[in-house]
C-alpha cells in the first residue's frame, strides 16, 4: 500500500515493558535519532480552519538528513482518522525548500521536537517518541503487504492486542495537533 500509512498511537507512561516484549520477538532498537519537525499553512487553504485537521505539509531536520512531507488523512471530515495518503521525499538542502515555501507565503504553524527510537518487525515498525512540552508515546505503523486498508487495519489492532502490554490512552491526533491544543 504504498503512499498510505495506517498507523495506531498511545500515549505511553512506562515503555520497558513494551520494549521487553518487542525483544522477545526478536526486535531490536535502532540508535536514537532526533527530529526537529517544522509544519506549514498553506496560503491557498487554511490547514487549521476545518474542526477537524485532515493535512499537514512538514519538513524534517535530523542527523541522517532532512524530508519534506505532506499528509492528508482520512475520512476526512471524521473526527478519527483511520488512514492518512502521505508523500515524503528526502532534500539535498533544507534551507532551500525552507526559502522556497516562504517565497510561495507558506506560514509556519509549530515545531515538533523529538527524540525517536526505530524497533522494526516485519508488518509492523513500532516507534517511542519523545516529544518535547507533549511527552512520551508508542506509535505502531503497518509495514507488510495488505489487500486494503480495513485489512492493514485489523492486523495492526491484533498485533498490538497480541502484545500483551497495558498501553496508555489511544491518541487519536498528531503531535501537532497537541501542541497547539487541538483536540482534532
Amino acid at each position: 500500500m504504498q503512499y498510505i500509512e495506517v498507523e495506531k498511537k498511545f500515549a505511553l507512561p512506562d515503555p520497558n515493558a513494551l520494549k521487553a516484549k518487542l525483544e522477545t520477538l526478536g526486535a531490536k532498537p535502532g540508535d536514537p535519532t532526533r527530529q526537529v519537525d517544522a509544519y506549514f499553512n498553506a496560503p491557498h487553504r487554511d490547514f487549521l480552519a476545518p474542526d477537524a485537521i485532515s493535512e499537514w505539509l512538514r519538513v524534517r531536520t535530523e542527523d541522517r538528513g532532512s524530508s519534506i512531507n505532506y499528509k492528508r488523512w482520512h475520512p476526512i471530515d471524521a473526527l478519527v482518522k483511520t488512514h492518512a495518503d502521505e508523500y515524503e521525499t528526502n532534500v539535498a538542502d533544507v534551507e532551500a525548500i525552507r526559502r522556497l515555501l516562504d517565497a510561495l507565503d507558506f506560514t509556519p504553524l509549530i515545531t515538533v521536537d523529538k527524540t525517536r527510537e526505530e524497533w522494526k518487525l516485519p508488518d509492523v515498525e513500532v516507534v517511542f517518541d519523545h516529544v518535547v512540552d507533549a511527552g512520551d508515546f508508542v506509535e505502531f505503523e503497518f509495514k507488510g503487504d495488505a489487500a486494503d486498508i480495513d485489512d492493514a487495519t485489523t492486523r495492526l489492532e491484533e498485533f498490538i492486542a497480541s502484545l500483551g502490554v497495558e498501553l496508555g490512552e489511544p491518541i487519536n491526533r498528531g503531535y501537532p495537533h497537541i501542541l497547539l491544543g487541538r483536540e482534532h
